[in-house]
């Protein structure tokens, strides 16, 4: 067995049914499933649960299973296993990297930390365990509007690392928050000239927007909110028809429970593309999670002391939220 490339190097056979097999081994070995709303379809299809990550890894938190497979990204993993430290937590490819996430180093998270003493530390859940170590509150994109404007107006606040939630925040609430340069690769890419097309097609069509998108796009949204929030307006919402700015993986969940509603993705700046994929969400596949089960292997390892001081700001938004 090698797991020297970041995931278990081991050719499955050919014909086997994977989904049959993927079953069978969670059962035998009490494992449960998580996927993110980003991962394909067939992974979806498979989990146990689906949902955001900072959801899904609360959830875990009261399972019974002594394995659980995060399929999202690294970032994610951590994120389960700093609320499960007494549990195995493993994930398909530990290649499976998020670039907001990599946006923000540790190290040098901390030098600006130290740089502006004073200052309320608020990260997005979108971070490494060791950023969460350095911070005062962690939020999600659907809790984080909430816990600023929870804290004091005088308050000053770092936050970080995506630039983009961090402004639409401050456009909402009047803050002058420090933020922290980072951004999502994926939903920066979205072009508000191919939404203004789509729009132009399809009049009818509601425009669903993630936080993480610039600003120019907001502005032409109906809806604004996490992942989470943007499925169940469209679940309540009279309308048939959405154009959909966030990673395309959330169209299989919102196709399942709105089966006679239309999702439309909403494309990047790449003109030869009709929707925007994350790359590193989609290195989760049936053969890699197979393969994970099988030999329990990569498995996601943080430092006992991060995971107590990442712990806290968890518990802090929980707090607040």
């Amino acid at each position: 067995m090698n797991v020297e490339k970041g995931f278990v190097d081991v050719p499955v056979e050919a014909g086997l049914d994977l989904a049959a097999e993927i079953r069978k081994l969670k059962e035998e070995k009490n494992a449960a499933i998580l996927a993110h709303y980003y991962t394909v379809g067939e992974i979806q299809d498979l989990a146990d649960f689906v949902g955001d990550s900072l959801a899904l890894a609360r959830i875990a938190e009261t399972l019974d299973n002594d394995i659980i497979v995060m399929c999202g990204v690294h970032f994610m993993g951590e994120t389960v296993k700093v609320l499960c430290p007494q549990k195995k937590v493993l994930v398909p490819d530990l290649n499976a990297g998020c670039s907001l996430a990599d946006s923000c180093p540790a190290e040098e998270f901390s030098k600006f930390v130290e740089a502006h003493p004073g200052h309320t530390v608020v990260s997005y859940v979108n971070t490494s365990a060791a950023v969460k170590a350095h911070t005062d509150i962690v939020v999600t994109s659907g809790n984080a509007m909430k816990v600023v404007s929870s804290l004091p107006e005088d308050e000053k606040i770092i936050f970080g690392p995506d630039r983009n939630l961090g402004n639409y925040i401050n456009s909402q609430t009047g803050r002058e928050m420090l933020l922290w340069d980072g951004a999502c690769h994926v939903h920066e890419q979205f072009s508000l000239e191919k939404i203004l097309e789509l729009k132009e097609q399809h009049p009818a069509a509601k425009v669903l927007v993630h936080p993480e998108c610039p600003a120019p796009v907001r502005l032409v949204a109906d809806k604004i909110g996490s992942t989470a929030v943007l499925l169940e307006y469209a679940v309540n919402d009279d309308a048939t028809e959405f154009i959909v700015a966030t990673e395309s993986g959330i169209l299989h969940e919102m196709r399942r429970r709105c089966p006679g509603k239309t999702f439309i993705p909403a494309p990047p700046n790449d003109s030869t593309c009709a929707c925007n994929d994350c790359s590193f969400m989609k290195l989760n596949t049936l053969e890699k999670l197979y393969n994970t089960l099988r030999y329990e292997q990569p498995e996601v390892t943080v430092d006992e002391s991060i995971i107590d001081a990442a712990r806290r700001p968890i518990t802090r938004m929980l707090e607040l939220s």
